[in-house]
């Protein structure tokens, strides 16, 4: 099947009492379990709504099996927890989301697992590689810079280094982009973002090989970040509609990137689907679109960056991203406010750079919105 359909059917079960075409939410937390293969538990991530919604992302990404979690960073933390431990070492792509940096620098030190953060080269991970490290986490493209790392180049060297690699997909969706395919062992999504689409839910996932889904979840277990039945069906429904909400966003997103080049009071556009962008050969090659993110710097000496925000009439201030609706913000205040202003600095995110996550608006609505923002 064709990712589009895949989206639709993949993963989705009857309702064979009623024939409903819709899988049946099953809100049960007690399960019989006499005469029965496997004890089911919502916190062993076995439920009927749970399994559903892996098999459908598992087939979007390629995977074998994974589990679904109640936020991207249960996933992430979960993942990193189990192939980690006292006297390993990881190394990590220093662009990460913000919220997976704040965990690294607050939980490893204590755990004994050392760590190093590199650039957004493959050869800086190889570099980095120790006789002890077992985890290799990148994400591409980045939040908020829009950085593109070659995944399949990534892979190559956690393989024949004996590594777990693991990719944070989430800006780019399992629509544009599938590290798997590109030989990475683990994915993991912030769910709250494309896959949900509509700003209304908080979940993550981590799909593999059903061997490595069998490790995470021994760890994930014990931590208790299920995701509920409710939520669970309300991903599946989101779902359906990724494949038109991802490709209608991206091209908005092309059409702006292209708009801010050319509009004053904006500077340094991060895009990967402008030819100027450092990471955009490679995006050609290991994506099947740019994305619907981008950042950009604001400079007017005479107007801050909320100046410009309130002005905006359609485009949201709004914490997140990924909706159907356009949200900005500014990742200093937001999604990078948990590393230090040093890190910010190093890395490039000013206290001027501002994130628009681009919906499905009709694009010159969104364009003028910008224009008249910027001028008032």
């Amino acid at each position: 099947m064709k990712i589009e359909t895949k989206c639709i059917h993949s993963g989705s079960v009857a309702n064979s009492i009623t024939g409903g075409i819709n899988t049946p939410i099953d809100p049960s937390s007690a399960f019989e379990y006499l005469d029965r293969e496997e004890t089911v538990y919502p916190r062993y991530f076995n439920t009927l709504n749970q399994k559903v919604l892996v098999r459908k992302i598992s087939e979007l990404e390629g995977a074998e099996d994974g589990l679904v979690f109640s936020s991207g960073m249960a996933a992430v933390s979960s993942v990193l927890l189990t192939f980690l431990k006292s006297g390993d070492h990881a190394v990590l792509q220093d662009e990460i989301y913000g919220g997976s940096h704040a965990f690294v620098d607050m939980f490893f030190d204590r755990l004994g697992i050392s760590y190093t953060f590199v650039g957004n080269k493959p050869e800086a991970v190889e570099a980095a590689i120790r006789p002890e490290t077992r985890l290799v986490f990148v994400e591409s493209p980045t939040n908020p810079l829009l950085s593109i790392m070659d995944i399949a180049a990534v892979a190559r060297v956690a393989r024949e280094k004996g590594c777990i690699s693991v990719a944070d997909n989430t800006f780019a969706s399992p629509i544009l982009q599938n590290p798997i395919e590109l030989g990475i062992d683990i994915v993991v999504h912030s769910g709250t973002k494309y896959l949900g689409g509509h700003s209304d839910l908080s979940c993550g996932a981590a799909v593999t090989t059903a061997e490595l889904t069998s490790r995470i979840r021994k760890t994930a277990l014990n931590f208790g970040g299920n995701l509920n039945p409710l939520t669970c069906y309300l991903l599946e429904r989101s779902l359906k509609t990724l494949a038109v909400r991802v490709r209608q966003q991206t091209a908005n997103a092309f059409r702006i990137a292209k708009f801010l080049k050319n509009t004053p009071r904006f500077e340094k556009i991060f895009y990967p689907g402008l030819p100027d962008h450092p990471g955009h050969s490679i995006a050609r090659e290991q994506m099947r679109g740019f994305g619907a993110m981008l950042s950009f710097e604001w400079f007017d000496p005479d107007r801050p960056v909320d100046h410009f925000m309130k002005k905006l009439k359609l485009i949201k201030p709004a914490v997140s991203l990924g909706g159907v609706e356009s949200m900005i913000c500014d990742p200093a205040r937001t999604s990078h406010s948990k590393i230090s202003a040093q890190l910010r600095a190093k890395q490039g995110i000013s206290d001027n750079l501002l994130r628009l996550s681009v919906g499905i608006e009709d694009v010159d609505d969104l364009m003028e919105d910008i224009r008249q923002a910027s001028e008032g």
